[in-house]
């Protein structure tokens, strides 16, 4: 498996610091797809979260539904 520039990974690492849990949860899930094999393991180092949370991300957009529509734990659904 090859890993991205580090210029690249800079970039990653900043666009990820401005999304919310779900998202966060969901982009490294992405780009783990993309890697392929050890990709989890990669981006979940990159990205410094526990590879389980990669796993869920992967599990998440695999869903027809959305399992999470608020995004976040501070966050409530709802009037």
């Amino acid at each position: 498996m090859m890993g991205y520039d580090k210029t690249i990974e800079i970039k990653m690492q900043r666009l990820f610091s401005t999304l919310s849990e779900k998202d966060r949860r969901r982009y490294a899930g992405i780009e783990a797809a993309k890697l392929g094999h050890g990709g989890i393991d990669y981006v979940s180092g990159l990205f410094e979260m526990d590879p389980k949370t990669v796993r869920r991300g992967l599990t998440e957009l695999e869903s027809p539904e959305d399992p999470a529509p608020c995004g976040g734990r501070k966050k409530r659904c709802g009037p």
